[in-house]
């Protein structure tokens, strides 16, 4: 099945999982698709309890479907290492000295990259708990790999782009995209399309942006989902990137074209809290969106085309 408007339009909700009391402020599909991994307010994942006295906020599967690491709430700041087999750590990174806003993973290899409130990103592999590589930012940084792996984009202070080339980061970034800051929020996140083109901002406001990834030059802006709320709302591509999906503080999924920026529906299924949540599986015609319950979608029409 091809997914076309008509094929988004009639996405229904398939089930509902209630197993959390609290936000689910984080998922993550495993990259064959077949599993999903949340994390939530009350320290918990799906089907699985964390240890509580870490608490748990963003959480990425690695490439080992079994395994996924994890920035913490309480205690410290530490990033953790979870085996998922048998619910223990494996691994600690120690570094970051507040809150860290901001956990990627490498598509291509065992690296990843946090962002932290302390105004730096710090670069690590799975097999070492020291930091490879520390760039301290002048704000707020959010961060993204490219799908191939070989550069990362860093968002800093709500208003600009640098990219780095992951061979010589140490040398700083060789492209530096400004854009008009932020007025009204803050940046929350970014995200490569699939092929590499464009760039998605999610922010914790009522706007989410789309940039030319190669010149920085703003495509789309789109709006008209709720966010009274001032949380990081995830913004998230379709696997063909020509769709961008939003959660919204009102319960509902609200979906753009990406290339004329036109809005094509909102999703009703019936979110009894802000869905902060949102993204497609990688390999099948699935939608996955969080509040305090997780829902998967399903289409409900096939593909006339």
């Amino acid at each position: 099945m091809k997914l076309v408007d008509t094929v988004v339009r009639s996405f229904k909700v398939a089930k509902i999982f209630r197993e959390n009391s609290d936000r689910i402020n984080s998922i993550d599909f495993s990259t064959a698709g077949d599993v999903l991994i949340s994390c939530s307010e009350d320290d918990q994942m799906l089907f699985m309890i964390v240890k509580r006295k870490y608490g748990v906020d963003l959480i990425h599967f690695t490439h080992a479907k079994n395994t996924a690491i994890h920035s913490s709430t309480k205690i410290d700041d530490t990033i953790r290492y979870l085996s998922l087999h048998d619910n223990k750590y494996i691994r600690y990174f120690p570094g970051h000295t507040k809150k860290v806003v901001s956990l990627c993973l490498s598509p291509i290899e065992d690296t990843f990259l946090s962002g932290s409130a302390d105004k730096s990103l710090r670069l690590w592999d799975l097999r070492s708990p020291n930091c490879h590589g520390v760039m301290n930012v002048s704000g707020r940084p959010v961060a993204a790999y490219d799908p191939e792996g070989l550069i990362f984009a860093a968002g800093v202070n709500s208003e600009s782009i640098k990219l780095y080339d992951l061979r010589s980061f140490d040398k700083g970034p060789f492209t530096n995209f400004k854009l008009s800051q932020e007025k009204e929020c803050d940046w929350t996140g970014l995200k490569f399309s699939r092929d590499g083109k464009t760039i998605l901002i999610s922010t914790n406001g009522g706007v989410i942006r789309l940039i030319d990834a190669f010149h920085g030059t703003p495509l789309q802006t789109f709006t008209g989902h709720l966010n009274n709320k001032g949380i990081p709302i995830e913004a998230s591509f379709s696997p063909d990137s020509q769709f961008v999906f939003s959660g919204s503080t009102d319960g509902k999924i609200h979906v753009w074209n990406a290339d004329t920026g036109n809005k094509v529906c909102v999703l009703n299924g019936d979110h009894p809290a802000p869905v902060q949540c949102v993204q497609f599986n990688p390999k099948y015609m699935m939608l996955a969106s969080a509040c305090t319950n997780m829902a998967f979608w399903l289409p409900t029409v096939e593909d006339m085309a």
